[in-house]
């Protein structure tokens, strides 16, 4: 097996930068970064994490290269467009996404990189910003054995749970589902929050007793309490924008599968009511003002 010595990560978003972080500071790795933004490259130099120019630069003689994109769109390009990853990443490399992205597309970038001998695994992760940035994050990984056991390692310097979900694509599959049942659920909790309160119940003393019942959830705790209780949809978290392009790829699974997911298809009506109000970037959990304006 191959030794890893060289880590290259290319987009230092909300996730990827905290993701970054830990893998230099959390292993003897020589790590390296790009972004199109200066900002995070340079805090991320006090962890000791390489500034680069360019994701050829990034990429060159890397061991393993992390991805962690906005979406599809970003993945395709940063990977197979002229200058990509494909094109300099060393032959024997692992390159591994923890982007969200459609199942086809992971699948299809899977096999160009396979066919220049290069290896890849889909790692997309679940939780919050903070989770990230205390290396609590969960990691649900579509990837052959091997790939796995050589990158599961490193996975955990980010990660407290860490889960092979089965072969390449199945890691994407799993995130999308996990996001699915969370949007179904905060809208759940938004209709429960607007008509306990119409119906005279204060609302923390709903979402507190909810949470002592069978009603309780991660979603109910955090997208909940943290959020639609205190009217707090900070620009900063999981914007709405990116809640309809997870859930829009949940959709497009679901059709490949031939199911007809109606709750999810509420779930996305309110999402694009929500960015009709101006809310596109807001955290997501803002579309309870839809469901409050009805």
């Amino acid at each position: 097996m191959m030794r890893i010595d060289t880590l290259a990560f290319i987009g230092l978003g909300v996730m990827g930068e905290p993701i970054c972080r830990n893998m230099a500071m959390r292993s003897e790795l020589q790590v390296r970064a790009y972004d199109l933004r200066p900002e995070p490259l340079q805090r991320l130099a006090e962890a000791g994490v390489e500034r680069t120019g360019s994701v050829a630069e990034a990429v060159q003689d890397a061991d393993v290269v992390f991805l962690s994109l906005p979406g599809g769109e970003q993945v395709r390009d940063v990977v197979l467009a002229a200058g990509g990853v494909a094109e300099h990443v060393r032959r024997g490399a692992i390159v591994v996404d923890t982007s969200t992205a459609p199942v086809d597309l992971t699948r299809q970038v899977a096999r160009e990189l396979a066919a220049r001998g290069i290896g890849f695994a889909d790692a997309p992760v679940a939780r919050t910003r903070a989770a990230a940035e205390q290396g609590t994050l969960s990691i649900m990984v579509g990837a052959s054995p091997d790939v796995f056991a050589r990158i599961e390692p490193l996975l955990r310097h980010a990660a407290s749970d860490v889960t092979h979900c089965g072969e390449v694509g199945c890691g994407q599959i799993v995130k999308l589902l996990n996001n699915m049942v969370l949007f179904e659920t905060v809208v759940a909790l938004a209709e429960a929050l607007t008509i306990g309160k119409r119906g005279g119940v204060e609302p923390r003393l709903l979402f507190e007793t909810l949470a002592k019942g069978s009603a309780d959830s991660f979603a109910l705790r955090n997208h909940g309490m943290k959020a639609m209780l205190t009217g707090s949809f900070p620009e900063s978290a999981f914007g709405t924008e990116y809640a309809m392009k997870d859930l829009d790829y949940a959709l497009r699974l679901a059709r490949e599968t031939g199911v007809e997911p109606r709750g999810a298809m509420v779930a996305q009506e309110l999402l694009e009511a929500t960015r009709e109000l101006g809310m596109s970037k807001a955290y997501f959990p803002a579309l309870v003002n839809v469901i409050d304006r009805s």
